[in-house]
């Protein structure tokens, strides 16, 4: 079986594995300490099931519609299966995120973390939650300004109860990602957070010498969209 752009699933995700690999031993870092998100958003099952019959468990999806429509079916037939929600999210969407996903990448303002916080009372359901920053303070882009970033976590833990586990970035596309990743790294590390989402098909190796815990890759997996 092969991904959308003709190329054995087996030798893509075995190329980005093996990029990975590299990348962590440059960085004197364990393997371990790096999980690999596959970013299946806009594809369908038949282009995620040679990705899965490869051996890939952690699975990234844009929008909460989007994966409620083709995720369900395919983690019964998978068990072992993890979902992360990358893109932004929605307060009135919140009940299906906790519900769906295992990690939340996109934690950007009050709304969504009193709803979430709902929610998680609600389900006793606990994804691990990101603090999404916009280190390039991109106006079209979401995520808190890293001037805000402190007083923002401090909120999500206090006001609203929030377990953190990291932050996560997407660099402007211009700009040479590894400055962006250093200060989310720094962020991270002032507000004692340990998981770093960052890093995509093109920079994930600079991502991983700077500390990224999460690589969330797609079109080196799946091809071309």
């Amino acid at each position: 079986m092969t991904t959308a752009d003709g190329v054995p699933a087996t030798s893509s995700l075995a190329s980005v594995e093996a990029g990975i690999v590299r990348a962590c031993r440059d960085a004197r870092r364990e393997r371990c300490s790096v999980t690999l998100v596959a970013v299946s958003k806009t594809f369908d099952t038949d282009a995620i099931a040679p990705v899965i019959a490869a051996g890939q468990r952690v699975f990234g999806e844009n929008r909460v519609q989007e994966a409620k429509g083709k995720w369900p079916a395919l983690m019964a037939k998978h068990p072992g299966i993890a979902l992360h929600l990358i893109g932004p999210l929605q307060s009135n969407k919140a009940r299906e995120a906790v519900a769906l996903f295992d990690a939340i990448h996109s934690v950007d303002r009050p709304s969504i973390c009193g709803a979430l916080a709902t929610e998680i009372a609600r389900q006793n359901r606990r994804p691990n939650l990101f603090v999404q920053i916009n280190t390039g303070e991109e106006p079209q882009k979401a995520g808190i300004a890293p001037a805000d970033a402190d007083d923002f976590i401090a909120r999500c833990r206090d006001t609203y109860g929030l377990t953190i586990a990291g932050l996560m970035c997407i660099p402007p596309v211009d700009d040479a990602p590894a400055p962006h990743f250093a200060l989310a790294a720094k962020i991270a590390r002032r507000n004692g957070l340990t998981q770093l989402s960052m890093g995509m098909s093109a920079d994930f190796a600079v991502a991983i010498a700077l500390g990224a815990t999460h690589v969330r890759v797609g079109s080196a997996i799946f091809g071309t969209r």
